[in-house]
């Protein structure tokens, strides 16, 4: 098991794995963000993850959870 899940992996990578896991439906009820919700694609998600670090972070602790239980 990484000690560190997040390193050496991109954000783009990191949100595509948990769209193949969960799916835009089950992340916008897990992380309630128009781009989950709404406008689900890659491109607008990136966007608003750069523009939001909160919001990124909470993409990030959910990767962990995710991996941690694997």
């Amino acid at each position: 098991m990484n000690a560190e899940p997040l390193r050496g992996k991109s954000f783009p990578v990191i949100l595509q794995h948990l769209v193949d896991h969960y799916g835009w439906e089950e992340l916008g009820q897990r992380i309630p963000v128009n781009c989950f919700l709404i406008d689900r694609n890659m491109k607008s998600s990136l966007a608003f993850f750069r523009q939001n670090f909160w919001a990124k972070q909470k993409v990030e602790d959910l990767y962990i959870e995710l991996v941690t239980e694997q």
